[in-house]
């Protein structure tokens, strides 16, 4: 039960600290691109050194490639259909507000439901390993909703409403969990090890395709290189200690 409440703490504290941080100051680009950087790095972590390591303990080896590349696949047309506010989108666009608005919500709503899923896949397998991964999420939701919140505050020019909307899109991450957890508690193990190779294709595409770009590492090496480090040995650590 401990261990339930604190997947739920996880799910909800990144994202409100970030949107609480977005609101009230936004931070200098260098923190925002190091905690990018950092994230990144705390999810190809926990992908290749924990799900992918754990899911080939269960299925053959074929099974987990094939299963990695859907995952990627699934969340590359979730990124295209239902388009969110990047990580890298800091300047506000100038289409429709309300168009804007709803595009933003409905995509950041979806996109959070994949993350769900892979905590609550995680979690069904051991709880060690659904908290890790709540983890590492939970690290990247932070500058993903500073740099989420920023834009949508441009576009409604109400702070409480602001923050409002992204909680509620939280709720998605929370029904993604319980969704995974759920469906997968006291499944087949073929199941179960697909599930984990899916989630790691997930955390790869955010981190690759999302966070890392983002962060500009090129133009900021020096945070960038340190950053991406200390998030390895984050992983290191909470695999070590748990």
């Amino acid at each position: 039960m401990e261990n339930l409440l604190l997947i739920i703490v996880l799910i909800f504290v990144g994202q409100t600290l970030g949107c609480l941080v977005g609101l009230i100051k936004k931070p200098k680009e260098t923190i925002l691109y190091g905690s990018l950087a950092f994230a990144a790095s705390m999810m190809l972590g926990i992908s290749f050194l924990q799900l992918i390591p754990e899911s080939l303990k269960i299925i053959p080896f074929y099974l987990v490639i094939i299963s990695f590349i859907i995952g990627i696949a699934i969340f590359r047309i979730i990124d295209i259909t239902l388009p969110h506010i990047n990580p890298e989108l800091l300047k506000k666009e100038k289409p429709s507000i309300k168009r804007s608005v709803t595009m933003l919500v409905i995509g950041m709503a979806l996109h959070n439901i994949p993350e769900g899923l892979a905590i609550g896949v995680g979690f069904a397998l051991t709880p060690t390993l659904g908290i890790t991964i709540a983890l590492g999420i939970a690290a990247q939701d932070v500058p993903e909703n500073i740099a989420t919140i920023v834009p949508l505050y441009g576009l409604t020019k109400k702070r409480m409403k602001s923050f409002i909307i992204v909680t509620i899109t939280i709720l998605f991450e929370l029904v993604g969990f319980i969704f995974g957890y759920y469906l997968l508690k006291g499944s087949s193990l073929n199941l179960l090890g697909v599930s984990l190779a899916l989630a790691a294709g997930f955390m790869t595409y955010i981190s690759i395709e999302e966070l890392i770009p983002a962060a500009q590492i090129k133009q900021n090496p020096k945070i960038g290189i340190v950053s991406l480090i200390l998030g390895m040995i984050c992983v290191l650590l909470i695999g070590f200690l748990c």
